[in-house]
């Protein structure tokens, strides 16, 4: 097993993660970043003592992604990278939220894709989901999501 099957995966999610800090310590207000620079932070320090880790040869557990892993990831990938580039901020949080979470259950769902009970039950579950994104971050944490469109 190569050391770079370790290092490679643990320093992009480092470098990752440090942007998404250095974005939430450097944007305006600084109260509606509050809950993604605590988060960050923590993410960031995970992620460099993983770094950290691969550099120096301590991570031997696992083989590390293969190419039939990285494929799997893509479409998950092409998601993500739309809806943090374009989505939440172009349809507002929730909308687009809604939108990824359905898209990535479907995707990712070994259940037939021609059965309209398994796409009520994604549905149901998107809906679900979303009850409790809406109450953990409008409601609980009170904390600033993007609006746009829809809410």
């Amino acid at each position: 097993m190569s050391r770079t099957q370790h290092i490679l995966p643990s320093g992009l999610v480092f470098a990752t993660g440090a942007w998404v800090a250095w974005v939430s310590y450097t944007q305006a207000p600084a109260e509606a970043f509050l809950f993604p620079r605590l988060i960050s932070t923590v993410f960031v320090v995970l992620a460099g003592w993983t770094f950290a880790k691969a550099l120096l040869g301590w991570s031997k557990v696992g083989a590390g992604f293969t190419r039939g892993m990285v494929l799997n990831l893509l479409p998950g990938l092409a998601v993500m990278a739309v809806y943090v580039f374009w989505a939440a901020k172009s349809l507002g949080f929730y909308t687009a939220t809604t939108a990824a979470f359905f898209i990535l259950l479907s995707l990712y769902d070994p259940a037939s894709h021609r059965d309209a009970r398994v796409w009520a039950k994604r549905a149901v579950i998107t809906a679900g989901f979303m009850a409790v994104m809406y109450a953990l971050f409008a409601l609980l944490l009170k904390v600033y999501t993007p609006h746009e469109v829809l809410f």
